[in-house]
């Protein structure tokens, strides 16, 4: 079963904030990155490459943690416990959505290195658990 976000929560995913994405290591330590996200409905959406380390990981165990804070607020905050899907359908779209979204331009013009990127991964989040002051 999914956890609903609150609409305070959905109004800050849909605007420029980051998240912080946490996920779990061979070792079973954590792993954090600052990644550019979307909404769709409920789950999360962000983009990555095959060879990442978050990729890895949640190729080997799909949980994952996800802290919002509020940029004006810092203390106003949801920390997103859930579980990954990842697909390659639909990465280079992905990636060109966050790059328009934070930046007004595709990510090729944003970042002109990315042509060396490995391929493109959409990684999905199910909520499962909200907690926190959003």
């Amino acid at each position: 079963m999914s956890a609903a976000l609150s609409d305070r929560l959905k109004s800050l995913l849909d605007g420029k904030v980051f998240i912080v994405v946490g996920t779990v290591q061979p070792d079973g330590s954590p792993q954090m990155s600052p990644v550019w996200v979307k909404r769709d409905g409920e789950h999360l959406l962000f983009s990555t490459t095959v060879d990442r380390r978050k990729k890895l990981n949640l190729d080997r165990d799909p949980r994952v943690t996800v802290v919002v804070m509020n940029p004006d607020q810092p203390y106003e905050y949801a920390e997103i416990r859930g579980t990954a899907e990842l697909t390659t359908t639909g990465g280079q779209s992905l990636i060109d959505d966050l790059s328009l979204k934070y930046t007004g331009k595709k990510y090729a013009e944003f970042n002109p290195e990315s042509t060396q990127d490995a391929e493109r991964v959409v990684v999905r989040i199910t909520p499962r658990k909200v907690v926190g002051r959003l």
